[in-house]
């Protein structure tokens, strides 16, 4: 029988996406507590949260967008690909407007800071699982002051690959190991990074690294 046979009818079925046990023990136990929400299943890589969600009957995928491997944005793309229906609520621990950006881009339907207050999130699913657009306010704020701001922001010029190489490079792992984890040759990888540097004006990886932490994308 499947999963799914064995619910309530109405209830949405939640899978948590997050490299951190505790963060999803933090989320299953708020979520426990809501009548019209059940966590159906886990995942603790994106490598992990895409082969489940061919196997588990899930209505919102809840993502977090940093994890080590597969991150939570080439997660979402793979999903979408496979599924183009799938409603995937981005989560991450940073509020600038690039993260955003690039997760709805690449068709998450919702994004979400990790610091907003819990009932946030319950909406948030919600409004999800309603095939409805929900964006962290404050940081639906930010996107709106910076799109009509005067400055440029050289990271907005990086294509959705270059920027998910970007975010690799600036939490500093190699050329060789980033073209393992997206499947791609270390001499595409390279291309990128020349692209990367010359975009955001950068001369080596550290300096990536230094752009990263200024634009609040990645932990000093």
């Amino acid at each position: 029988m499947n999963a799914r046979d064995t619910t309530p009818r109405g209830t949405i079925r939640v899978m948590l996406v997050d490299d951190h046990a505790v963060v999803r023990m933090g989320f299953r136990l708020l979520l426990e507590g809501t009548p019209d929400i059940v966590v159906a299943a886990e995942a603790d890589s994106g490598e992990a949260a895409y082969r489940r969600y061919q196997d588990e009957a899930v209505d919102v995928v809840v993502m977090d967008i940093a994890m080590g491997g597969v991150s939570g944005l080439e997660a979402t793309e793979r999903i979408l690909a496979r599924d183009p229906g799938a409603r995937v609520l981005a989560l991450s621990a940073h509020e600038d407007p690039a993260h955003a950006r690039h997760m709805l881009k690449a068709g998450a339907l919702g994004y979400l800071s990790k610091r907003s207050a819990p009932e946030a999130l319950i909406e948030a699913i919600r409004s999800v699982a309603a095939n409805r657009r929900y964006i962290d306010a404050q940081v639906a704020q930010r996107m709106a002051i910076q799109s009509v701001g005067p400055g440029d922001n050289p990271i907005e010029r990086l294509t959705e690959r270059e920027y998910q190489v970007f975010l690799k490079l600036a939490g500093g792992q190699s050329v060789n190991r980033i073209a393992e984890l997206m499947s791609l040759s270390p001499r595409t990888v390279g291309t990128h990074l020349y692209n990367i540097k010359q975009k955001l004006g950068a001369g080596n990886q550290a300096e990536l690294a230094l752009i990263a932490v200024r634009a609040g994308l990645i932990d000093a």
